[in-house]
């Protein structure tokens, strides 16, 4: 997640055409090069829907196409995997995805969606840096990650919006989370109709920090469809934005020392922060009530110069409270550059970047930023449950916001999220968090674990993950 843009910033950033520099170049691969393409019309024709109903209407317009990507030539892991792109052939939108197949036993255990946030962040960064196969270190070594979270589970990550990552268009930006969720819902039909060996698993969506938008967007679209063959059973959303008017009033006390950790601000500063919260929550209550595009993007600016600037002002880590903490040992810019990988996962523009400025710019200027995500949880929870995770030395999602914001959400649950007990949760002797679970509705505090959940706490994270979507904290 990157917070620096103020309104004014975001107005001439626009004015100097901001653009994509990784996606400049688009070589369109040939179909033979592809194993499986697969027509969206053939998959609505198959349906046997009486008339073409809306959810077909939109199915008719994309395709994907996929390539089995052989293990031994880039050596992140020995398991069945697949790369290739969804297409939105009517808005020229392709969105790139890499599928890895669980360790264990892929006839049987789940399948996990994973998306970063940005917004505009490649979910290569989970793969790599966080929670997939291997990691790649800055001198290019590859580096099995013994906690990977397909280790019970296949796994697929994938870049979107379009022109993240690997993912491109010529013509058309996604500039909303609720938008973007209609294009994951079409690879994921698609998907599961090519495969269908992987879709009578049970389906679980997991994203972090701006996926906060991303993934109740996307689980709200398919708990809503009522002949869908996606078999969703739960999502997973770590250090998220889901509810910023609550959310905002949390970065004071965790910048202040109530967070768990040492103060990372002056009192002066912390002063400031209380006086300025009214008029950041009046301005983002705005937005919530439907306001215009530019009513959020007002609110964007006001709140994250309110609270945002005072503290990266300091130096400090947005993600991450804790003093002169190791950087990341990272090579994927470089490894995910290199020719022979571009062509082994049929890479179809001509470089990789982590992160979009066009992409970001978009998100906030339609004022989705400020978007009131967490109204969707309701319905999502009348159908599935919900996990909300977070690790405690985060500042920018951080877990007071967070645990703030699910115990305030109204919905019929509340009374039994606000009174239930605190379990602590142990891997062997290591007490990693504390979970709180009422009614198919969770929140864990992840100790010692900053924006990047996985990263700082890849044993804690795993067992999370293989506990919730085993159920045992889910009726």
């Amino acid at each position: 997640m990157r917070i620096s843009f103020g309104i004014v910033a975001l107005a001439a950033a626009f004015s100097a055409g901001a653009s994509n520099g990784a996606n400049s170049r688009v070589r369109q691969r040939p179909d033979e090069f592809w194993d499986h393409i697969i027509k969206g019309s053939d998959v609505v024709d198959s349906m046997l829907h009486t008339a073409r109903d809306e959810e077909s209407n939109e199915l008719v317009n994309f395709n994907m196409r996929a390539k089995a990507v052989d293990p031994s030539s880039l050596g992140i892991d020995t398991v069945k995997q697949y790369s290739g792109y969804l297409d939105n052939e009517a808005e020229d939108k392709h969105l790139f995805y890499w599928f890895f197949e669980s360790r264990n036993d892929p006839s049987t255990d789940p399948v996990v969606l994973w998306l970063n946030g940005g917004p505009g962040c490649s979910s290569m960064i989970g793969l790599f840096d966080e929670l997939g196969p291997s990691r790649v270190l800055s001198n290019l070594t590859i580096v099995h990650n013994p906690h990977a979270w397909n280790k019970n589970a296949s796994v697929i990550f994938i870049d979107q919006p379009v022109n993240t990552g690997f993912s491109y268009t010529n013509k058309n930006e996604t500039t909303s989370s609720l938008a973007a969720a209609y294009d994951l819902y079409a690879l994921l039909t698609l998907f599961f109709n090519e495969f269908p060996e992987y879709s009578t698993q049970d389906f679980h969506i997991a994203g972090e920090s701006y996926a906060g938008h991303y993934v109740p967007s996307i689980g709200h679209k398919i708990v809503s469809e009522p002949d869908t063959i996606i078999n969703l059973k739960s999502i997973l959303v770590g250090n998220g934005l889901t509810d910023a008017l609550t959310q905002y009033a949390y970065f004071r006390p965790m910048g202040c020392g109530e967070g768990g950790y040492d103060a990372v601000l002056s009192d002066q500063a912390c002063q400031a922060m209380e006086s300025n919260l009214p008029q950041c929550q009046e301005s983002i209550q705005k937005c919530y009530d439907g306001g215009s595009s530019a009513a959020c993007r007002n609110a964007f600016s006001l709140c994250n110069g309110l609270f945002i600037s005072p503290y990266s002002s300091t130096g400090a880590d947005l993600y991450d409270v804790r003093p002169n903490q190791p950087e990341l040992d990272s090579g994927i810019n470089e490894w995910l550059n290199k020719p022979e990988v571009i062509e082994a996962l049929g890479v179809e523009v001509d470089s990789f970047e982590q992160c979009d400025d066009t992409v970001y710019l978009e998100f906030l200027w339609s004022g989705d930023w400020m978007q009131p995500m967490h109204r969707l949880i309701p319905d999502i929870l009348a159908k599935i449950p919900v996990l909300i995770y977070a690790g405690d030395a985060d500042y920018i999602c951080n877990w007071l916001g967070n645990r703030a914001w699910y115990k305030a959400l109204d919905w019929p649950g509340q009374e039994a999220v606000n009174t239930a007990q605190v379990q602590a949760l142990y891997v062997g002797d290591e007490h990693y968090g504390n979970l709180t679970v009422a009614d198919n509705f969770a929140f864990i505090q992840i100790f010692q674990a900053g924006h990047y959940v996985p990263t700082h706490q890849p044993v804690g994270s795993l067992d999370m993950l293989n506990r919730w979507v085993g159920g045992e904290w889910t009726s």
